[in-house]
Formats: structure tokens, C-alpha cells, sequence
């Protein structure tokens, strides 16, 4: 007899296995500039991303966390005004340059520190929540840690999975449910706003969603 933890996780893993079928397999989050990436993911809250990707490139891409470091606060927030938010995002990439620099702005010393240590680092970071935190250990750090975000809550709730509603139970469950994987997190994270920005929306177009057929579409 399977207990109900079991239950959603075959029903996650249906769910990751349709999405693969109809998506095939994609970079998400293609460049491999691992400070590009922690800016991104700090740039994109509450914005999308083309607006944090505009943020960037007024950055200038290549620039470095020393760059960063010593630029005044009101250059750098006129540099992401794209992104929103624009004088607390100036601050939360300050703080990240803070930790950053700890390890000497040198990725590989960042990565030789294990996934639980590097988590609670960056969750004491101004600015940095449990989606962000994840984001930047599964892309750019190259930890495996299952990003949770609306999409994902909005889709699997739809698809009939019981979603916790504690960020870290629904994590623990993903985790549960797939090996760990940087690539696999995040290919997956990467299925949920693809299918949440296209099909899946705040009022979803069930009529053309690809995996209808397999949905409850359980909508609230």
C-alpha cells in the first residue's frame, strides 16, 4: 500500500515525464558566465526576464563583481532601472558582491563548499529568498537544488499533485521524487515558466495546453 508521499511523487514524476515529451530537451539558462547568472537571478525579481536581460546588457556583459564593488548606488540602479525595483535590487547585489567576495570573486573556491553550508550562506544575504538562493546554487554554482516558484505550484497544483505550502516541503518533495541533478533541476525549472508562461497562465488556456489530457485541471 503506497502512503500519500509516494502517491505525489509518481504523480510529479508523470507530470516532468509528459512535459519532457512534449518540450524535448533545452538549455534553460544557456550562457555560462556563472556572476551573470547570480545577477540575473537577483535582476529578475518580480520583473520578467526580458526586462532583467535589458538590465544587463546596460551593465555591460563582462562586467566584473570588482566592477561592481566600487560603483556608487544611484549609477548602478540607473543602470538596471529596466529590472524594477531598481534602489533595493542596487542593494541586494551589493550584498551579493559582499558574499561573493569572501571567496574572492572565484567561482571554483564557491563551489568546493557543500550545497547545505552554501544555502544558508546565501538565504543570510540581503535580499536573497529560498527561490533565489536555489536559482543561483542549481545555475550557477552547479549544486543541485530544486527550484520552486509560481509556476510550479500553479501547474502541479492543476495537475492534481497536493502541494505543500511550505516552500522548503514542496522542495523536499521534488527532491524526493527525481535524482539529484544540476542539469535535471535545472532543465525542470526551466519546463515550469516555459509551460506556466505559454499554456498554464493566472486564467490557463486549457483548450491548447499540450498535456490537457493528462491534467485534472484543477483551477481555483
Amino acid at each position: 500500500m503506497f502512503d500519500q508521499t509516494t502517491i505525489e511523487k509518481d504523480k510529479s514524476q508523470h507530470l516532468f515525464h509528459v512535459l519532457e515529451e512534449h518540450y524535448g530537451w533545452f538549455d534553460w539558462w544557456p550562457t555560462e558566465n556563472a556572476f551573470e547568472i547570480m545577477m540575473g537571478a537577483i535582476l529578475v525579481q518580480n520583473t520578467n526576464w526580458r526586462n532583467a536581460d535589458k538590465a544587463l546588457d546596460n551593465l555591460g556583459r563582462g562586467i566584473t563583481p570588482n566592477e561592481i564593488e566600487i560603483m556608487e548606488h544611484d549609477e548602478l540602479a540607473q543602470k538596471i532601472r529596466s529590472s524594477g525595483y531598481y534602489n533595493q535590487k542596487a542593494i541586494k547585489l551589493k550584498a551579493l558582491i559582499k558574499w561573493f567576495k569572501k571567496y574572492d570573486y572565484d567561482i571554483e573556491k564557491v563551489r568546493q563548499q557543500g550545497l547545505g553550508h552554501l544555502r544558508k550562506e546565501l538565504l543570510a544575504v540581503r535580499g536573497i529568498g529560498r527561490e533565489t538562493a536555489d536559482v543561483i546554487l542549481t545555475y550557477a554554482i552547479g549544486k543541485p537544488s530544486f527550484v520552486i516558484d509560481a509556476y510550479a505550484r500553479r501547474i502541479a497544483s492543476r495537475f492534481g499533485i497536493e502541494v505543500p505550502k511550505s516552500y522548503e516541503n514542496f522542495r523536499k518533495l521534488m527532491q524526493q521524487a527525481f535524482p539529484k541533478s544540476k542539469d535535471k533541476y535545472g532543465y525542470y525549472h526551466g519546463l515550469m515558466v516555459e509551460h506556466g508562461g505559454r499554456y498554464c497562465n493566472p486564467k490557463p488556456k486549457c483548450e491548447e495546453c499540450p498535456i490537457a489530457q493528462h491534467c485534472q485541471q484543477n483551477i481555483e
